[in-house]
């Protein structure tokens, strides 16, 4: 049975006349008929009783037509669907994001593209940068917020932008009271080797960063202290328990009552690239594609201020 039968027998129903329904239907009188005898044959009932003059649907043929009109509406609905999620009326995209990052960019982010696309839906999920990049590769988010380098290999990935990392220390820390003028005099990796750390606990990915750069610098880090929040370290750093790196973007969003002193680092000023990552071969639907696209565009306003 072939879609185009269905269409074919709904508009002889329709206009119960087979002259009628094949100049309607942009087809030869005797192809219409052909089909018809073919699909009965198939089905092995007779759809219409055939007069003279006109033509009556069957017991099996009123049954038959019932449900294709049923058949071909829904079609015809999912044609016009595809058709809206393909111009940016209609959709839906999972989008995964660390929890850190995602709170102080999303902000900024979501609003702008529900301007521009109303009925497109975003469903937020948040977790680990390890968990989320499973996640991905698993098909359970369309797109994930995440800082490269990626370890999953079966995961491609869009660049949306370069973060700063700053140092974060206690107001009255000495390295805070050196100045170039009234600007802070950049610090670098090696001055911090004998300093307390407070860092994020480990799957998080910035985690990871500080760790790195420090053994780049030569020291492993005095832990004293972990969380999974970057405002609380922050906070912490502020209250004197050590000191840490943030990145930009969350260094300035900090909002607690307690608040360190940002410092620049020395360069080349260490950075971290921010990406949009989905599974190697996934199609991206135009949907998704404008959320990558709106990401972008507002990480980039963003590191201009």
């Amino acid at each position: 049975m072939e879609f185009r039968q269905l269409q074919y027998t709904l508009q002889i129903a329709a206009e119960k006349n087979f002259s009628r329904a094949a100049e309607k239907l942009h087809i030869a009188q005797p192809s219409l008929s052909q089909q018809l005898s073919k699909l009965e044959k198939e089905l092995g009932v007779l759809l219409f009783q055939r007069n003279t003059s006109t033509v009556e649907l069957t017991h099996a043929g009123a049954s038959f037509v019932e449900k294709a009109k049923k058949i071909v509406d829904a079609v015809e609905q999912l044609r016009q669907e595809m058709d809206d999620i393909s111009q940016l009326r209609k959709g839906k995209v999972v989008v995964g994001s660390m929890p850190i990052t995602g709170s102080h960019l999303l902000p900024h982010v979501l609003p702008v593209f529900k301007r521009a696309h109303p009925d497109i839906e975003i469903v937020l999920v948040e977790d680990s940068s390890m968990n989320l990049e499973k996640k991905t590769a698993s098909g359970d988010t369309d797109l994930s917020l995440l800082s490269l380098p990626l370890v999953e290999p079966t995961l491609s990935y869009v660049p949306i932008g370069e973060e700063w990392i700053d140092l974060a220390v206690p107001p009255g820390h000495p390295l805070a009271l050196r100045k170039n003028g009234n600007q802070p005099q950049p610090v670098h990796m090696e001055e911090l080797k004998d300093e307390p750390f407070v860092v994020l606990k480990k799957g998080q990915g910035f985690r990871k960063l500080t760790m790195d750069l420090c053994h780049q610098a030569g020291f492993e880090p005095n832990v004293v202290f972990e969380s999974t929040n970057m405002e609380t370290l922050q906070s912490l750093v502020a209250t004197g328990m050590g000191v840490t790196l943030v990145p930009r973007f969350i260094a300035r969003a900090a909002s607690s009552e307690f608040v360190p002193a940002l410092l620049p680092l020395a360069e080349p000023t260490p950075s971290r690239t921010l990406a949009i990552a989905y599974r190697n071969g996934r199609y991206l639907s135009k949907a998704a594609e404008a959320f990558i696209d709106t990401f972008r565009e507002t990480v980039k306003q963003l590191s201009q201020k």
